[in-house]
Formats: structure tokens, sequence, C-alpha cells
């Protein structure tokens, strides 16, 4: 586990954070937010107020938050109750503060636009769109990650059909398919680019993204062949598949003399785009 202390939240003031590596989630300390979101004197004692509340009314966010060892102000390691993101966002919805707003109000857009895009699909796609565009990434890199979206849906409604469950049994054909082309699981990739919550997918180069689409694709159709019945038979397909896309990235290594999973990241695959536009209007 690597601790990240001092991160900057809510303007100027420091809320202590750990990141998970196990996990790959942030984990935030409660008693830091309340403090800022109520200017109180005692965050701690306005937590364990809350905190009793909470649990008379059978808040389960409340059930299922833990404890972990942060530094504290007199620089001795003492546990102190923490929060994911996701949890932490539910436990604001309960704090009466103005600075909460802001946040409430996110949530609710986040609500709204989602049951837009049930109702529209395009809508998302447009929002998808929008984002990436924003975040700097490059209209064929784009139309690659929408493209690869719809690989992977059609591999996890696949999954669905053949009684793979969501969650662990997902993640692990996932790491299978992974390490066949790539030769890395997915945390192992996500760490050799330097990742810590954000998406693998996002960080891919043009390249990485199509074999990572000729995976997931070629396991679907050989699941949709093979229609298997167990987790054995589905890890084996995984496997199957991974592999084939493995072998190509093993041929376009053997032609071009250069290495396909690279170290690049968004921030750096944006700043070489960024070079070779600027050499290119010279």
């Amino acid at each position: 586990m690597t601790k990240e202390n001092a991160i900057k939240l809510f303007e100027d003031k420091q809320v202590r954070s750990v990141w998970d590596e196990d996990a790959e989630k942030w984990y935030i300390s409660i008693v830091d937010v309340v403090s800022v979101l109520t200017d109180s004197v005692d965050g701690r004692k306005y937590w364990n107020k809350l905190k009793q509340r909470l649990k008379e009314e059978g808040n389960e966010t409340v059930t299922n938050c833990h404890q972990l060892k942060m530094q504290a102000s007199d620089g001795k390691m003492r546990l102190t109750d923490v929060a994911d993101v996701e949890q932490l966002f539910r436990l604001i919805q309960s704090i009466p503060s103005p600075k909460a707003e802001p946040f409430k109000m996110w949530l609710a857009e986040v609500g709204r636009e989602r049951l837009e895009e049930i109702d529209d699909p395009e809508q998302g796609i447009d929002r998808m769109m929008e984002y990436y565009h924003r975040k700097g990434y490059s209209d064929n890199w784009i139309n690659q990650r929408l493209k690869s979206i719809e690989v992977r849906r059609e591999l996890t409604d696949e999954w669905e059909r053949r009684g793979v469950k969501k969650g662990q049994e997902f993640a692990t054909l996932t790491d299978i398919i992974t390490h066949g082309w790539a030769g890395m699981t997915t945390k192992e990739y996500k760490r050799y680019k330097g990742l810590k919550t954000e998406s693998l997918r996002d960080n891919m180069t043009n390249l990485e993204l199509v074999l990572n689409m000729l995976a997931e694709a070629t396991t679907t159709e050989i699941s949709k062949e093979k229609k298997p019945k167990t987790v054995a038979e589905n890890r084996k397909i995984a496997y199957q598949g991974g592999t084939i896309a493995g072998n190509t990235r093993k041929e376009i290594e053997a032609k071009t003399g250069k290495k396909v999973v690279s170290r690049l990241n968004a921030k750096a695959l944006k700043a070489v785009e960024a070079d070779s536009a600027d050499k290119k209007k010279k």
C-alpha cells in the first residue's frame, strides 16, 4: 500500500488519503473532509455524532467504512475512519453544509445525465466524445476508443449469456486476455504506464487499442461458437483470444523492430501528438 498525504481538496485545505494498490482505490480521511465542510473546530467529534445518527438510521455506507493508519498532527500513525470516493459522496449528502452543495448538485447532474443516456444512448456517445475532446485526444484516437467500447460491450454481453458473473470473474477473464496479448495482467500493465485510478484503455496508443480490440473480439467470436458452460471453459477461450492477438503483436514487433506495449500514457501521448503537429506546421 502506497501512502499519499496532503492531497489538496476544497481550495487550499489538506485532506489525508491513502492509495490502496490492491483495491486500486483512494481511501480518504472522513474526519478531514468533515472538518473542511463544516468548519468544525473538532471534526472528529462532529463525525462521531454524525456516524451515530447515520447508524441509527440504518445507513449502510457508515457500516461499510473501515479504518486505516494515517499520520496524525503529532506525527504519529493512528487509525482513522476512511471512505472510498463513492462512500464519501454518499456521506457528503448527509452533511448540512453550504460547502457540500456543489457536490450534491454534481451528483444530481450525473444522475440526470445517466437517465437521459438510458432513454437515448446517443447522448452518452456525444458526451463521451466531448469529454475526450476536452482532454485533448485526437479524432483518430477517439474513434478507436469508441470502437473499443463497443467491442468490450459485445464481449461482456457474451460473458453474461454464458453465466459469467460481473466483478471478480469479469476481472479474471480480462486479465487472462490482457496477459495473452500484452504479456502482463491489467494491474501490471497499469503500473507499467504509471497509472493508478486512470482507465488503462484511456492511456493506450492506437496500436495498443487495436490489439486489445482484436483480443476481445476474437474471444467473443470463439465463445459464440464454443458456447462454454463453465468458468474453466471461459478461461480457456479467454486465453485463446488473447494468444491470437499476442501472436499478432509479436509479428508486428518482428517486422518493425519496435515494442508495441508502450510506457506512454495519455499525458505523454498528447505531448507526442502536439510535437508531431508542430513539426508538420514547420
